[in-house]
Order: C-alpha cells, then sequence, then structure tokens
C-alpha cells in the first residue's frame, strides 16, 4: 500500500486518519509506505515513482489531491496501475459524495481494508487528467467562497446563494461546442464536463442521469441570461434539482471540443484546480480508466 496524505487539507484531519489506518491494514499483512505532499504536484510524483509496485494507492486529502494521485496513476501502464483508496478530507469532497464513499473514517478504513472496487471512469483535458469535472465560469469557486459559518447554519441553501451570485457577477463567454457533431455557439455562464451528480455543492444532477462507469461524461451548458428575470429562472432550476429552463443544456458524450472565442482565454477548473488562459481545449472520456474502493453500486470486483 502506498498512503499518500495532504497534511493542510481539511485543517489536518488528513493526517488525523493516518495510525488507525496503518494499523487495520497491517494486522490484515499490507506492508504501507506512507508520504506527505509538500506542494503542487508531489502526489503526482510519488504515485509515479512508487505506485506501479503497489497492489493499492491510498489518498487522504480534498478533491485537489485526488486529481495529483489520480493523474499519477493514469501515467502507470494498465496492467501495472494499481487500486485508488480516496479518504475525503477537503473542503468539497465532491467526488466521494459521488462514490457513495461514507464519511466516519473508521467505515472508510474499513471499507479500503476489504479491497473491493469499482471501475471508474477518467476524464482527460488536453494533456491533463481529471477525476470528476472540468468547467468554466460561474460556481466553479463556490465551495471555496462560502463562509464555514454559512455552511454550518444553512447548508445548500448557502452554496446557491452564492452559487447565483457568482453567475450574476461573472462575465459572459463567448464559446463554441462540438457535442455528438453538433456545433454550439453562445454566450455562456457556466460549462461543466463531469461524471458526478454533485458538482461544488450547488449543482446536483438525478442519481439516475449519471453512471460513472458509462463511457460518457454529463455535459451541462448555461446560457447567460439576458436579465433578472432569466437569473430567477436558473436560480429556480438549480434550486429545484430539476436543471430544466430555457437556458440550461444537458448532453450526454464521450467527447467535447471547445473553443474559446471571446479577446481573452479563460481559466478552467480541473476537480477545483485552476488551469489558466484556456482557448482551446479536447475533452474526453477514459472509459474504465482506474479501479476505486467503493461501495457504490454493482459492478465491484
Amino acid at each position: 500500500m502506498l498512503i499518500v496524505i495532504n497534511p493542510v487539507a481539511g485543517d489536518g484531519r488528513s493526517l488525523s486518519v493516518l495510525p488507525e489506518l496503518v494499523k487495520v491494514l497491517s494486522e490484515r499483512g499490507c506492508l504501507c509506505t506512507t508520504v506527505t505532499t509538500t506542494g503542487r504536484g508531489a502526489a503526482t510524483e510519488y504515485v509515479k515513482k512508487l505506485g506501479a509496485g503497489c497492489d493499492m494507492v491510498v489518498c487522504s486529502g480534498g478533491d485537489g489531491t485526488a486529481n495529483e494521485v489520480i493523474s499519477g496513476l493514469m501515467a502507470i501502464s494498465e496492467e501495472r496501475r494499481p487500486k485508488f483508496a480516496y479518504i475525503p478530507s477537503g473542503s468539497t469532497n465532491d467526488f466521494a459524495a459521488a462514490l457513495g464513499i461514507p464519511k466516519r473514517q473508521k467505515e472508510i478504513i474499513a471499507m479500503i481494508s476489504e479491497g473491493k472496487c469499482v471501475p471508474c471512469d477518467v476524464g482527460r483535458f488536453n494533456e491533463r487528467y481529471y477525476a470528476y469535472v472540468c468547467a468554466f465560469g460561474a460556481f466553479t469557486n463556490v465551495s471555496h467562497e462560502t463562509s464555514q459559518t454559512a455552511k454550518n447554519l444553512f447548508g445548500p441553501i448557502a452554496y446557491l446563494a452564492k452559487g447565483i451570485e457568482s453567475l450574476k457577477s461573472i462575465v459572459p463567454i463567448r464559446a463554441r461546442f462540438i457535442i455528438n457533431g453538433e456545433e454550439i455557439e453562445d454566450d455562456f455562464g457556466f460549462c461543466a464536463i463531469s461524471n458526478s451528480h454533485v458538482l461544488g455543492g450547488v449543482i446536483r444532477l438525478n442519481q439516475e442521469l449519471v453512471e460513472m462507469n458509462d463511457g460518457v461524461f454529463e455535459i451541462i451548458l448555461i446560457k447567460y441570461p439576458e436579465d433578472a428575470i432569466g437569473f430567477s429562472k436558473v436560480a429556480a432550476a438549480i434550486a429545484g434539482g430539476e436543471m430544466k429552463c430555457e437556458y440550461i443544456r444537458i448532453f450526454h458524450a464521450s467527447e467535447v471540443d471547445v473553443t474559446i472565442l471571446g479577446d481573452k482565454p479563460v481559466d478552467f477548473t480541473l476537480d477545483g484546480e485552476q488551469i489558466k488562459n484556456v482557448r482551446h481545449a479536447h475533452i474526453e472520456n477514459i472509459h474504465s480508466g482506474i479501479r476505486v474502493v467503493s461501495d457504490a453500486r454493482a459492478g465491484g470486483e
């Protein structure tokens, strides 16, 4: 077992799991090697160097750390690629929620020790990999910008309020998409190419729409509303969980081509981490790219 820990994730919560995790795994006869990240990209390098000789790589951190670990796993040949286990301790943890990973550490450790896993698609954004979402526009930093007090008091409503505020403040982004052979050009306030039913604590898709190992993404395009009535329609569609109004379109596709047509390039986020100054991106789904330890639905091994 290679255990990769981001020591600053969750104000140190990521470290608290280590003693019990190593104890339980060692009792089951596992040899554990533990490393802590020292900065951006460190987790990827650790996995590239040490992962191929392991049966499993365990990540304790936030979605950004999980992204780096998965990037390292995808650099290992498929026949030598180890299983992936995720102990979420960041501020968002949408990926863990989509996989049905429990919140209690004891339950997660028990799950890891059993080692049952499900195959899971991985996204590739140009030459970079991501676990569950790439996006631009509104909502992309909502979880980080919403105060902890508001989260505690109001829950999902706090995320929604911050999300609509971010939509109103963003400049419309002119972009052209090619999805399933259809060309779509418009001014957008938000785009997500995802493999999750929860995005940033704001957008929640019907779980029946999302299968994390079906070889396709869910693509959400929100046209920039032209007036206050349009903003209210978008807000109502998101708050109601239906994601249905004339400003919102949802597609399913295995690859997407996007070109930014405005004067300035756009910053994307991959699993919450920024990719700056993007003009063009080709995004494709790597079907069954990784095997994730999970209690998720059928398909386990």
